[in-house]
């Protein structure tokens, strides 16, 4: 039996019926579970998500937590998809001083009303907060979206999107957004010290792509690479006087 998962659901008020639900899974797969059959992770990580708890919390016989590997590289992910959504929060929750998000378009991040609506909150709370999205109209957005396999047209939809999502944060002090035109290599997200690197693969979608958690010790550290990848790309990037004037407006693409 497995009694933290029943707890979690009588903490919630969630019947097994619900879980399989929210989890496109048969309800039996659920009982399971609760009978003490070990998910795989990737429903470990969506029931985790789903209560706001650590997997290990629920499953710690079988929890392989991401310890640190050595003094700068927290954790590797294997795919952008098995980043738990509560470290996602965490990371810009606990931001105080410097928010930057550099991405093509990081629309699954725009579409998380959650994530910036604690953006926001850090930003008013004094932090700044430097969005860098690709220009649409740049090749290099066009050679990424044949690399991936979406096709150019799909890609520059997903950054108009995304300038879309994220064009509001821009009425709120401190936060800028700005287009660029680089080859990236990497999608980088930062809060303080803490980066997640979403590295990019030929031919390999973004989501599909392993996650590196860095955090940055020193100038010697291995964030020191991409943080100034940072700061050569948003020096570089043009601010529109319209973000949404420069990119377009397009359909939503999912």
């Amino acid at each position: 039996m497995n009694d933290n998962l029943r707890h979690a659901l009588a903490q919630a008020r969630m019947r097994a019926v619900d879980v399989a639900a929210s989890l496109a899974v048969d309800p039996k797969t659920v009982d399971r579970w609760l009978k003490g059959r070990i998910p795989h992770p990737r429903h470990r990580w969506a029931v985790a998500d789903l209560f706001n708890m650590d997997e290990s919390d629920l499953w710690p016989e079988a929890a392989n937590p991401h310890r640190p590997i050595g003094r700068d590289v927290k954790a590797v992910y294997p795919h952008r998809w098995a980043v738990p959504q509560a470290l996602w929060h965490q990371l810009f929750a606990d931001a105080r001083q410097q928010i930057d998000i550099l991405v093509y378009s990081g629309l699954f991040l725009a579409e998380n009303a959650g994530i910036l609506h604690l953006i926001a909150e850090r930003a008013q709370a004094g932090a700044r907060v430097r969005i860098m999205l690709g220009d649409p109209h740049s090749p290099h957005v066009a050679v990424r979206g044949t690399d991936e396999g979406i096709g150019p047209d799909v890609m520059t939809a997903r950054i108009k999107n995304a300038a879309k999502l994220y064009g509001p944060l821009q009425d709120i002090d401190r936060v800028e957004i700005r287009l660029h035109r680089t080859v990236l290599y990497n999608s980088i997200y930062r809060a303080d010290d803490d980066l997640l690197v979403n590295l990019h693969a030929y031919g390999t979608p973004a989501a599909q792509a392993p996650v590196m958690h860095i955090r940055a010790q020193d100038d010697t550290s291995t964030a020191t690479a991409y943080l100034t990848s940072i700061e050569r790309t948003w020096n570089e990037a043009t601010a529109p006087a319209n973000l949404l004037t420069a990119v377009g407006t397009t359909k939503i693409v999912k």
